[in-house]
């Protein structure tokens, strides 16, 4: 299953290389992005020297945290952002007729190429970072460095293929929900703690993106309030793995096609 997982990704990976400028455009676009981000925390930290108890590569190391987990959900399961369309076209019949999981068929039906260049430099900032960071680091905590960052990848794909299961409760072709619940995200790259009480709420309870960049790296760190949170994050990445597979599960079931 994994490997034909992975044919489906090299397929379309295939298929993008054959327009070669494309290719890079996108990668290049994808790398100024990540530029401008680290001038614009540059010219944040000329002023400040630290955001809420939060130093300059802390929080760089938030941003890469975030890149990875978008990146890894853009390049292995960019199809989820289909989800509405093909909802919306009837064409998820034929994922229903092959001897494969929907699920499986759906998140591997596109390859977003801007994801790998975001997974690398996304990993260049974070090891920049933390060989910046007094990290005292021992066996324990370098698992946990692994497993915590795995985590969080988990939780930002699994809020992607939730939200955009909404689609099949809300008829249109475009992931308007999915979309504004990913762009809320955005505001994980940075401390829970300089946000009002009703955004903490929402990033740390609601949707759960401050266990993707703030609390994993709060543990790893001893920064914030409550570090130990961090510890949740295996928990977290657990339930919106399981919340994401009931919410297209029950929508499947409700699917009717487009009709003709």
């Amino acid at each position: 299953m994994v490997r034909l997982y992975f044919r489906f990704l090299g397929l379309h990976l295939r298929a993008l290389l054959e327009y070669q400028s494309d290719f890079w455009v996108m990668a290049a676009a994808t790398v100024l992005i990540q530029v401008v981000n680290l001038v614009f925390l540059s010219a944040v930290f000329a002023r400040i020297p630290t955001l809420r108890g939060w130093s300059f590569w802390a929080v760089v190391a938030m941003f890469a945290l975030m890149a990875i987990a978008e990146g890894v959900g853009s390049f292995f399961f960019e199809g989820t952002w289909r989800l509405s369309e093909s909802i919306n076209q009837g064409s998820l019949d034929y994922a229903l007729v092959r001897p494969y999981p929907v699920v499986l068929q759906v998140t591997s039906a596109e390859i977003g190429i801007n994801g790998l260049t975001n997974i690398i430099t996304g990993g260049a900032m974070l090891a920049t970072a933390l060989a910046h960071l007094d990290v005292r680091w021992s066996v324990g905590l370098v698992l946990l460095a692994v497993v915590l960052p795995v985590c969080a990848v988990m939780i930002k794909v699994s809020v992607n293929l939730a939200t955009n299961s909404i689609s099949f409760w809300l008829a249109g072709p475009s992931p308007l929900f999915a979309m504004a619940v990913h762009q809320v995200g955005e505001l994980a790259r940075y401390p829970l703690s300089i946000f009002p009480t009703a955004l903490k709420a929402t990033l740390g309870l609601v949707v759960p993106f401050a266990f993707i960049t703030t609390f994993p790296l709060g543990f790893l760190l001893g920064t914030g309030s409550s570090p130990w949170l961090g510890l949740l994050t295996p928990l977290v990445a657990a339930y919106c793995v399981a919340l994401a597979l009931v919410a297209f599960s029950r929508g499947l079931r409700r699917y009717e096609s487009a009709g003709n």
